[in-house]
Order: structure tokens, then C-alpha cells, then sequence
């Protein structure tokens, strides 16, 4: 059953008490990489590890998330930057434990493409800081993975 989580703003990803950050680098441009991310928020599945269905709703302005296993978050977009950032919060999860969860993903500019770092910023009580923490290498390597799969996607490959 979905509960209804703590409504952050776009400060929580610098004040939460559980922040994981993860970078990697990409061949395409940070124009391609947003429109992936904000755009094209049903293709998600077809490149981000365990994304199972994305959906945008309410204008873009929303997203319904669901991750294979079952878990399922609906989100508001916070911020929409074009080129630079796109970053939502957690609204609704089925997710034990979780209180609160905002995501951001930034886009810089590099010579041949685009540094893509994404932050993980999330609240709940000990244990679940603790099982997202010794998670860590494994939401790190998804992340690899799933940026990888986008660069792949976006080269057309």
C-alpha cells in the first residue's frame, strides 16, 4: 500500500541525512541527455536499471514510477532546467521505511559530452539509512550501468 511521504523542496538534497551521490560521464551532449531524462520520461525503461514503467502525468509536471519488483512511487518534478538539471521528489512510495526522497540529476558540459551526476537524497529511520548505505556500491554500479544504456540509446546504438 502506497504512503504518502514527507513533501521536500530542493534544499533537501544538500540538508538530508542520507545523500549518495554517483557520476559518470557520456559521448552525448547535455541537450540529448535532458530531453532523456525530462522529455522522454516513458523510454526511462528502456534504459534505467529496474525502471520497469514511467509515466509522465499532470503536463509533465509529475511522474508514476514503477521499479521491477514491484515498488511503486508517484513524484513531483521540482526542478526542469533544460540542459543542466531535472530533479522530482517522492510523493507516494510502497516502499518500507522511506520518509522522504528527492532525486537530482545534473548536467555539466565537457569536451565530447556531458558529466551526468545524480543525487540520491532520502530520509528514514536508522535501519533503513543503514540497508541504503551498505546498498551503496550496488546503486552506484546501476547507476553505471544505466548511464551507460542512455549513451547507448542516445548514439542510436
Amino acid at each position: 500500500m502506497a504512503r504518502r511521504l514527507r513533501p521536500v523542496e530542493l534544499d533537501f538534497v544538500e540538508s538530508a541525512p542520507l545523500r549518495l551521490v554517483f557520476a559518470a560521464e557520456v559521448a552525448a551532449p547535455p541537450k540529448a541527455v535532458y530531453a532523456a531524462l525530462a522529455d522522454d520520461v516513458a523510454g526511462w525503461s528502456r534504459w534505467f536499471t529496474g525502471v520497469s514503467r514511467s509515466v509522465s502525468t499532470d503536463g509533465g509536471r509529475g511522474r508514476e514510477i514503477r521499479l521491477t519488483g514491484g515498488t511503486r512511487f508517484t513524484e513531483t518534478v521540482l526542478a526542469a532546467e533544460p540542459d543542466e538539471r531535472y530533479a522530482y521528489r517522492v510523493d507516494t512510495a510502497n516502499a518500507p521505511g522511506l520518509r522522504a526522497l528527492l532525486e537530482d540529476w545534473r548536467l555539466t558540459p565537457m569536451d565530447g559530452g556531458t558529466r551526468v551526476r545524480w543525487t540520491f537524497a532520502a530520509d528514514g529511520p536508522a535501519p533503513f539509512r543503514l540497508v541504503m548505505t551498505l546498498a551503496r556500491p550496488g546503486l552506484g554500479r546501476a547507476f553505471r550501468e544505466s548511464v551507460r544504456a542512455l549513451d547507448r540509446r542516445l548514439a542510436g546504438g
